[in-house]
């Protein structure tokens, strides 16, 4: 049985910063992220599901978020103002995306490669709506991380928190607007405010 290095190659995924060109108080990596993505976006499914009408498959939803961010274990994380800083970049680093999850799919033994197909290169027509809550969880996550740091006293990421409102506002997704109500405000409280019930 030969060896395969995929799982070698996503351990690193704790190596990987994000935020690159800001100071940050909390240092972030993509493994914590995506489990927070992951656990996001399959509360929005369920909120989705139970308050909207929706019918998202929570699981596959958190299954996705967890490799949303895979090949950066090969390109890093090249910051946002980068990324997009005009339509050439931005067209040219998707292509470098793509090389990069292709190559690290490619690590898979072949027998494993059918199971993971269909999460490494989901269909953007039929997964939209599941992409959407992805993208959505993605960002959400961002805007706490605005919060920890404005918290901790860097204002560093004033912008970035009102620049982050803005695209979550524009995505008009009710799951969305019941999470930022419902759940964000306690992520501003510390410790001490969060056990009073327990007291």
């Amino acid at each position: 049985m030969s060896q395969s290095h995929f799982f070698a190659f996503l351990n690193r995924m704790k190596f990987i910063h994000r935020w690159g060109l800001m100071r940050n108080s909390l240092p972030e990596n993509i493994q914590e992220h995506s489990l927070q993505v992951a656990m996001i976006a399959h509360a929005l499914a369920h909120i989705g599901n139970r308050f909207f009408q929706g019918s998202y498959n929570p699981d596959r939803v958190a299954t996705l978020s967890l490799f949303h961010d895979a090949e950066e274990v090969i390109t890093g994380d090249l910051a946002t103002p980068v990324k997009y800083f005009n339509p050439e970049i931005k067209t040219a680093y998707k292509q470098i995306e793509k090389v990069a999850r292709e190559k690290l799919f490619q690590l898979l033994p072949e027998e494993l490669m059918e199971a993971y197909d269909d999460i490494f290169f989901p269909n953007p027509e039929t997964e939209a709506e599941n992409l959407k809550l992805v993208k959505a969880a993605d960002k959400i996550c961002a805007y706490l991380k605005c919060l920890d740091e404005l918290n901790a006293g860097n204002t560093e990421f004033s912008k970035a928190k009102r620049t982050i409102e803005d695209e979550l506002n524009s995505y008009k997704l009710r799951e969305v607007e019941y999470f930022l109500e419902t759940f964000v405000p306690s992520f501003q409280l510390t410790l001490d405010e969060l056990n009073l019930d327990y007291e």
